[in-house]
């Protein structure tokens, strides 16, 4: 199960940041993007149901959990608000919303630098 979850949450941050750069370099929130914002939140959310799965009862970090709850809210308001500004928003808000993406994706990271380096020591 462990191989399972690393494999599903490196796939979150492989997509993730390819719709979320892809959008920055695009200069404008398009449906390749947002497809990749919901596969990587889909790939995220596997792999951290698993994780929690495997670390019930080792009295996890809890940094890394906090992290990790906030970071998985983020993503699912960041694909949700993709949703309303590509359908409903203005040229002007698909253009600048790559400042969120981008905010988002780097808090992101924290919770998965956090994983990486718990599973080193």
């Amino acid at each position: 199960m462990l191989v399972t979850a690393i494999i599903f949450i490196n796939l979150a941050l492989v997509f993730y940041t390819i719709g979320v750069w892809g959008e920055k370099r695009a200069g404008t929130l398009t449906n390749k993007h947002l497809f990749f914002f919901i596969l990587g939140l889909i790939c995220d959310t596997t792999g951290t149901l698993l994780m929690s799965e495997i670390a019930k009862g080792t009295g996890d970090n809890a940094a890394h959990a906090i992290t990790g709850a906030i970071a998985l809210i983020l993503m699912l308001i960041h694909a949700v608000w993709a949703i309303v500004v590509k359908w409903k928003g203005s040229d002007k808000s698909k253009q600048s919303f790559h400042r969120f993406s981008i905010i988002v994706w780097a808090l992101w990271l924290i919770p998965y630098g956090i994983g990486v380096a718990m599973s080193m020591f």
